[in-house]
Parts: structure tokens; sequence; C-alpha cells
């Protein structure tokens, strides 16, 4: 299944969060992966040469990932302390977080239109 997801990085620490993701420990990946993720991407709106004053502050994150049932890898991940952990440095950066509880399976942006 593939879901997509809106998140946002504070306007001051998009440099830190951008830094952040060229070092995702390898135990989470391994874990991501092992919860049924085949692919996860993370885009930022705007250009990265544009300036925050040209992306009119915008901060918003956009992730779209695939994997076998998302409820499951939430819950498999929401407990997981490598995972716990990287939340918790996620949190400071983040305006809006990704909701590893069970109600978060639900807050996957709904599908408008698809390619047929």
């Amino acid at each position: 299944m593939r879901v997509a997801l809106h998140t946002k990085v504070r306007a001051d620490r998009v440099a830190a969060y951008e830094a952040a993701h060229r070092q995702v420990p390898e135990e989470l990946t391994h874990a991501v992966r092992a919860a049924g993720v085949t692919s996860w991407t993370i885009r930022r709106w705007g250009s990265p040469r544009a300036s925050a004053a040209e992306r009119g502050g915008r901060t918003d994150l956009f992730h779209v990932l695939e994997c076998e049932d998302y409820a499951r890898l939430l819950a498999e991940l929401e407990r997981l302390p490598v995972n716990v952990a990287w939340q918790a440095s996620m949190a400071e950066l983040l305006d809006v977080v990704h909701d590893y509880s069970g109600e978060g399976a639900d807050a996957g942006l709904p599908v408008v239109w698809e390619l047929p």
C-alpha cells in the first residue's frame, strides 16, 4: 500500500532536519524495512536553492511510503527504542510530527486522483 503523510519542520531547524536524515541510524532503517516498508521518500516544499523568504516560510514535508500494512508498521515501531529515540530527536525539529499512535494509521493524506 502507498501512504502519503504531511509533517512540518520548524523554520529555524530545516538544516538540522536535513542533516539528521543524512545519518539515520542503520538499526532504524533495518527495523522500518522489517516492519514491511519497501520505500520511503521525504520531500520538502520548495526548491532546495530557494531562501526561506522565497519559499514563503513554508516548511512542509511530504512523505510517501510503500508498505505492506501501515497500521502494522506503526504498531511495530511505536515502542521500539531506536524509533522512540529518533522520534524524540525529530520532535525537537518539527512543528507537526509523524503520529505513531494507533490513530496515526488514519493520518495519511487522502487520495484525490491517480493516473488510471
